[in-house]
Formats: structure tokens, C-alpha cells, sequence
């Protein structure tokens, strides 16, 4: 699936990063702890959070995410969005929860990352 698609079954918009709707996305990972992000995350992956703050940004440019998508409607603050310009990630929103947005995914055929390293 591409991050195009992903948009469509989300009916999510695009804050950052129009021209990456091809990148391929194999896989997710939601959390709402960078902690858990940094501890189970792997690059490559698709970040699902309601983190909005500029530290989202930079943990997603570390771990080589391709992209975050926030839930809940939720969008990044100003400075979040600089610095995704800057770091050249992706952002998307979307208005549903996060248990939704990982279903609708996970039912289009994403599977988590954690799925991908047993896989590996």
C-alpha cells in the first residue's frame, strides 16, 4: 500500500508531503509514548499517534519512519511542522481514533512492525 492509498482508506489530509504519496508503507506502529515508539519502531515503519509536539518529528527522522499520521483529528503545532518540512517527513491526519485507523489499515492488508521482525 502507498502512502497515497493509505491516505484514502483513512479519508486522512495531507499536512506535509504531497509528493511522497508513492512511497510504498509495509508496515505501522501506533503508540502515544516516544518511549515505546524509540523501544519498538523500526525504520521503514509508519508512525500512528496523537503526539503533535516537534519531539514526534525528531524520533521519526532517528528511527527513519516513513511518515506519522496523527488520530483523533489531531495536527502538529507550528513548530512540528517546520521542523517535517526541514526533515522532509510526511504528515497526515485523520479524524478517527487510533483503534479505528490501525483496523481500517490493518483490514487494507498493513501489518505491524512487530510482525515484520518476526518475519525477518
Amino acid at each position: 500500500m502507498t502512502l497515497g492509498e493509505m491516505k484514502d482508506v483513512l479519508d486522512a489530509e495531507v499536512l506535509i508531503g504531497d509528493e511522497c504519496m508513492d512511497i510504498e508503507v509495509k508496515d505501522a506502529f501506533a503508540a502515544d509514548l516516544l518511549s515505546d515508539v524509540l523501544a519498538f519502531a523500526k525504520e521503514g515503519t509508519l508512525l500512528i499517534t496523537g503526539i503533535t509536539n516537534p519531539q514526534v518529528i525528531r524520533t521519526a527522522e532517528m528511527l527513519e519512519l516513513i511518515g506519522i499520521v496523527f488520530v483523533r483529528g489531531k495536527k502538529p503545532d507550528e513548530d512540528a511542522v517546520k521542523l517535517a518540512r526541514i526533515k522532509k517527513v510526511p504528515l497526515l491526519s485523520t479524524r478517527y481514533i487510533m483503534f479505528e485507523t490501525c483496523g481500517r489499515l490493518f483490514s487494507s492488508g498493513l501489518v505491524s512492525c512487530m510482525k515484520r521482525v518476526e518475519n525477518d
